[in-house]
């Protein structure tokens, strides 16, 4: 069976993550209380993430050039809702799964929610993740033009992955594959990461946590 790192062990990678970042995370599963009538008003007003980072910090600095050349800066993005993942356009399993539930979590949140969010995709692979193949990646995914996609060389890759706790390895055995983190992580509209949700999410997890992150 082909390895395929981190990125299919959800929460067991959402732990380790968060333990080696030396921050606390409270598990929640969609604000669940103890009383029906509590239940309703936390669903309204907690996140539905698989980890809620208690409290939120300041997220890592993100500066790279999207796929057409362009400058990305994260912070340009403040006053939004910012969902931040690393992905890499050959990858057969997780990263396509990602895509197609961030698209419909942007489906489901209607225009004038996903106005308030911008999705981040950052290259695992700098050597696979070319102009081309990433503008091939986002039409093929429904994403073209409703993500941004970074690339840069190695050295310029590694120096993000580090700062985000992510891991990125081409695999030994089939170097066509990497071995990587498989997250999303949630930005609130003033730059602080309130949120990390595992490859698997449910887009209407997401769907619901945007408001609450352009919020704060």
């Amino acid at each position: 069976m082909r390895r395929v790192g981190i990125s299919l062990r959800g929460m067991f990678a959402l732990l380790v993550l968060v333990a080696l970042a030396g921050v606390a995370a409270v598990l929640t599963i969609g604000g669940s209380s103890t009383s029906p009538s509590a239940s309703r008003l936390a669903s309204k007003s907690a996140f539905h993430s698989d980890g809620v980072l208690s409290p939120p910090r300041a997220a890592p600095p993100l500066v790279l050039d999207n796929y057409l050349g362009r400058p990305v800066n994260i912070d340009a993005y403040r006053g939004k809702a910012v969902l931040v993942t690393f992905l890499y356009t050959h990858c057969p399993d997780v990263c396509p799964l990602i895509t197609s539930n961030l698209r419909v979590a942007q489906n489901l949140m209607g225009p004038a929610t996903a106005a308030r969010a911008q999705i981040i995709a950052v290259s695992v692979d700098p050597r696979g993740d070319t102009p081309g193949a990433v503008a091939a990646f986002l039409a093929s995914h429904g994403m073209t033009g409703r993500m941004q996609y970074l690339i840069g060389s190695a050295s310029q890759l590694a120096r993000v992955w580090s700062a985000w706790g992510v891991g990125s390895e081409r695999d030994s055995q089939e170097p066509q594959l990497v071995n990587h983190s498989g997250l999303v992580y949630g930005i609130t509209a003033s730059g602080k990461q309130a949120t990390i949700y595992a490859a698997n999410f449910h887009p209407a997890d997401i769907a619901h946590d945007v408001p609450l992150l352009a919020a704060r």
